[in-house]
């Protein structure tokens, strides 16, 4: 059983059973398979904005978990800066879902958010029991993150319109997969009714 704490000293909300998870969506796309990955994100990106609002307007917390890239002395708003102000093929997903300042922050290493991160711990202090992730790749990090979510008992909800993969082929199959495997609730981004996962 987590250890709930009463406040995480100013960051709001510090109290909520479910939490909306971007993953990776702050990202240059500077890579071999960025342009491929670009089409696919932007319309994902879309409808994660408009979950984005919903979730705010709940009080659900916010979390940007994000690659270092290999960078172990980059910190996050400097990864923003980078999408946002440098001629980057990531800068219109930055644009889109530029973070706020409420928002919540992970940097990760490796594909999942849970490996060698303090995401857990973030979780544990905000009281959360169900995690609606969204993100790119569908059929890696966002995969590897819901993996080790359902691992931890997390009740998952993977919207298949809020993740992005390089094919639509690789992004069905990752649905398929965390829908039978992880028992996520896949259903579109519309049809999800946040304030019922309080």
């Amino acid at each position: 059983m987590p250890i709930i704490h009463a406040d995480l000293h100013g960051n709001a909300p510090d109290k909520s059973g479910a939490a909306l998870v971007l993953i990776d969506f702050i990202n240059d796309l500077e890579f071999e398979e960025g342009e491929t990955v670009l089409k696919t994100a932007l319309p994902a990106a879309q409808r994660v904005l408009a979950l984005k609002q919903r979730a705010r307007d709940s009080e659900i917390p916010v979390i940007y978990v994000n690659d270092n890239f290999g960078r172990w002395r980059s910190d996050f708003n400097a990864q923003v800066d980078h999408c946002l102000q440098d001629d980057v093929r990531g800068r219109p997903l930055a644009e889109i879902l530029q973070p706020e300042e409420d928002d919540y922050f992970v940097l990760k290493p490796k594909h999942s958010g849970f490996y060698s991160t303090s995401l857990d711990v973030l979780l544990s202090y905000l009281g959360v029991c169900k995690l609606v992730i969204t993100g790119f790749a569908g059929d890696i990090c966002v995969l590897y993150t819901a993996n080790d979510a359902y691992m931890r008992d997390f009740e998952l909800i993977v919207p298949a319109d809020c993740i992005a993969s390089e094919t639509t082929a690789a992004n069905r199959t990752a649905c398929r997969q965390m829908k039978r495997f992880l028992r996520a609730d896949v259903r579109s981004s519309r049809d999800i009714r946040l304030k019922s996962l309080l």
